[in-house]
């Protein structure tokens, strides 16, 4: 039997027809008995993932299946460990409980205390897959710990179509192949734990501004080259197990129950044998999103059970649905527990390594952070200095982080925890406990170092005055459940900078952000660290950098625009007032994310994609340009890094691409990167390799009518550089007669 391929992106009248397990690939199993047998003991389980998996489907009950498609409980809670959400185990087939936590920073959901990991961001601002896989290994080990053996992390968005969104820092930046291999480490790194990871939210989740009704228009071609490569790249070269689908429409159909998304694309196209799970309250009917390709709803929403309407034991005994769709989707649950492990090794709560964990934590900042500006060498600062001013966002003692579902409570308990503004209305604004003040203040002990909260910009003014340099700290704190109204600092700290600079010339701005904003005060001051949300000992880490015992080596993973009206929607598209029905929200920009819509828009940013200083220089020279074997155009980048400063620092040389110009595509794209180490006065080569055939695509356009990546015939131009906004042609690779 054909499977039914639903339009994804336009408006249609849905016709569900009765989907065969092989429309969702994976195994099954002849169907069972409806009513409930005797217990029975597990069969041998010695083959692999998928052998097991029928094994057991084979000797369970159609209500042990149902028991495993759909969590308990509700949001609130409380689930058992504290856990976002809970599947019960069938203990006479050791099938284990799944409990499930958020992680995109750490482990979520008060489960416990755990390590606070700088924003996923930062991970993706040292533009290092060794970091990366550390920065998983954090949250898998812990989420082991914790006793829990699922991860709700894995927030792909490419938040940079819509930068005020409130989960930017959730995420690993605008660029789809950036992004997905930064967040593909994360995700073996915490499946090597033994703990069922995932990624989210599929797809097309770009604001926040009314999640549940928002109805996503955009062309196939757009949504392909952007967050579903994004997705593409994160499911191929991850092995992941669980994909999250999101809250959103797209062109009419809710995403948990489109089948062209969740089949064809998902699981028939890129091969994905794990399974598909709403987010919480995500479902909106029972047959309908099983047949699409849903293999659990979370939590119980009463569709997959039948208390909202017909459940999927009633809908097979009343023909509505083959057995063979329950076993398909249960046959990935347990085939997901038996790939990473998770079956094999039931979870049990013990105790995380924190010291470990937070030295990777502080490691993980001084690898992200990205400085911005540096005039005339204002840093690092010298401990010389006699006394330092330290200004703003609870510096005394705490650094900020991001709310929302991924909200980490730190090891220590937060510094300062207040109720969320409105919206989001839920949760907490939850400040770390790391002090910069006393990170600051270790490193110069016989200096003054004094502190004023920055409420009054004139009592800042007059400590700044005093001193020989000021350190103003600005945040601005987002949240899952809300966009920002703009990209400005809220709680007058733009004046507050304006004040401090007026008064000192030695001003230094370290931001605490999810992502981009804007600097109406940026030429009056002398340098400016962008930290993000830096986690658990942000203040140790970015004392070390203000100091030069690190030298930063952070690369933006999104551009900071002059303005938001420089960005593709300068308004945020909202539902009518007191509309609760679905709205169009229209991407017209298509693939053209980030910087490639700045590129082919001409709009000079604030600051580009890609960009971060150094306290050293460094050169890119001697590029060596080499055809792959294969007539595909693959091709490899050699290039000389050159340290031309005083002190050791790490660069990344980024190697975009231009395509054809019959092709369409924007002014260049990322097609590789190497970060490299080099010590003063020395050189380093690095080789990037580019494979045509990879899951990134990166010499491919996707064609709308043969429904597929094609490569045209014509001239690559390959370009070099340490940013988007600063490469150099090098050679051209011909792809054709």
């Amino acid at each position: 039997m054909r499977c039914t391929r639903d339009s994804l992106f336009i408006t249609s009248i849905v016709v569900l027809t009765v989907a065969l397990a092989a429309c969702g690939g994976g195994g099954s199993s002849p169907s069972n008995h409806l009513s409930p047998i005797e217990p029975v003991q597990p069969p041998a389980l010695t083959g692999t993932p998928d052998q097991n998996a029928d094994a057991l489907i084979a000797v369970m009950t159609t209500d042990e299946k149902i028991q495993l498609v759909h969590g308990t409980g509700y949001t609130g809670g409380p689930e058992p460990r504290g856990a976002a959400g809970y599947v019960p185990g069938i203990a006479h087939l050791k099938i284990p409980e799944l409990y499930l936590a958020d992680g995109s920073v750490g482990v979520g959901n008060g489960v416990g205390q755990a390590t606070a990991l700088p924003s996923s961001i930062a991970s993706a601002a040292s533009w290092d897959l060794n970091e990366a896989y550390k920065y998983g290994q954090v949250i898998g080990a812990e989420s082991k710990a914790l006793g829990m053996n699922v991860n709700l992390g894995g927030n792909i968005n490419l938040i940079g179509r819509e930068p005020r969104c409130g989960r930017t820092f959730e995420t690993a930046g605008e660029d789809p192949v950036l992004a997905g291999r930064i967040k593909s480490q994360h995700i073996k790194a915490i499946q090597d734990q033994n703990v069922i990871a995932g990624i989210k939210h599929f797809a097309l989740n770009d604001q926040e501004t009314s999640r549940f009704t928002a109805d996503v228009v955009i062309d196939e071609r757009g949504a392909r080259e952007s967050d579903l490569l994004a997705f593409e790249i994160g499911v191929k070269d991850s092995g992941v197990q669980s994909v999250m689908c999101s809250y959103n429409l797209i062109g009419g159909i809710y995403s948990c129950e489109n089948s062209h998304l969740l089949t064809d694309i998902l699981k028939n196209e890129w091969g994905f044998q794990g399974f598909v799970m709403s987010d919480w309250g995500g479902t909106h009917s029972s047959v309908k999103a099983a047949t699409a390709g849903l293999d659990q709803e979370q939590p119980d929403t009463g569709y997959f059970e039948g208390t909202n309407a017909e459940g999927l034991k009633q809908a097979i005994q009343n023909g509505h649905m083959q057995s063979a769709v329950l076993d398909n989707m249960v046959h990935r649950i347990l085939r997901a527990m038996f790939t990473v492990g998770a079956y094999q090794h039931p979870t049990q709560v013990t105790s995380i390594d924190a010291a470990t964990d937070a030295a990777i934590a502080q490691e993980m900042e001084e690898q992200g952070a990205v400085l911005l500006k540096n005039a005339s060498g204002q840093l690092p600062l010298s401990k010389a200095l006699k006394s330092i001013a330290v200004i703003g966002s609870h510096a005394d003692i705490a650094v900020l982080s991001g709310g929302g579902s991924a909200q980490v409570i730190p090891v220590g308990g937060p510094a300062i925890s207040t109720p969320a503004p409105c919206p989001p209305c839920w949760g907490n604004v939850v400040w770390d406990p790391s002090s910069p003040l006393q990170a600051i203040q270790a490193k110069v002990p016989s200096a003054a170092v004094k502190f004023d909260d920055g409420t009054s910009t004139t009592s800042a003014a007059a400590l700044a005055a005093a001193a020989d340099a000021a350190i103003v700290f600005v945040s601005q704190w987002e949240s899952e459940g809300m966009d920002l109204p703009d990209l400005s600092f809220s709680n007058n700290q733009d004046a507050l900078v304006a004040a401090v600079a007026a008064a000192n010339p030695h001003t230094i701005v370290v931001i605490e952000s999810g992502g981009a904003q804007v600097m109406p005060w940026l030429a009056n001051v002398g340098a400016v660290l962008e930290a993000w949300y830096p986690g658990q000992r942000g203040g140790e880490a970015i004392a070390n950098l203000l100091f030069g015992d690190v030298n930063p080596s952070g690369k933006l993973p999104i551009t900071f625009p002059a303005s938001v009206n420089d960005l593709p929607h300068p308004a945020i598209s909202a539902p009518p007032a007191n509309s609760t029905a679905p709205f169009p929200v229209a991407y017209n920009e298509g693939f053209l994310v980030g910087y490639k819509y700045y590129d082919a828009k001409s709009i000079t940013p604030l600051f580009p994609f890609g960009f971060g200083l150094s306290y050293t220089t460094f050169t890119l020279t001697n590029t060596q340009l080499a055809l792959g074997p294969a007539a595909n155009g693959s091709f490899t980048v050699s290039i000389d890094v050159n340290n031309t400063g005083s002190v050791a620092g790490a660069e990344v040389a980024q190697v975009y691409l231009s395509l054809p110009a019959s092709t369409g595509e924007p002014p260049k794209r990322l097609v590789g990167w190497q970060k490299v180490s080099v010590q003063p006065g020395q050189t380093q080569t690095v080789t990037v390799d580019v494979d045509a055939l990879s899951s990134a695509h990166p010499l491919s356009y996707w064609d709308s009518t043969t429904g597929g990546w094609q490569i045209a015939n014509g001239d690559y131009e390959v370009y070099v550089g340490n940013s988007s906004g600063n490469v150099t042609p090098v050679g051209v690779v011909h792809v054709g007669p």
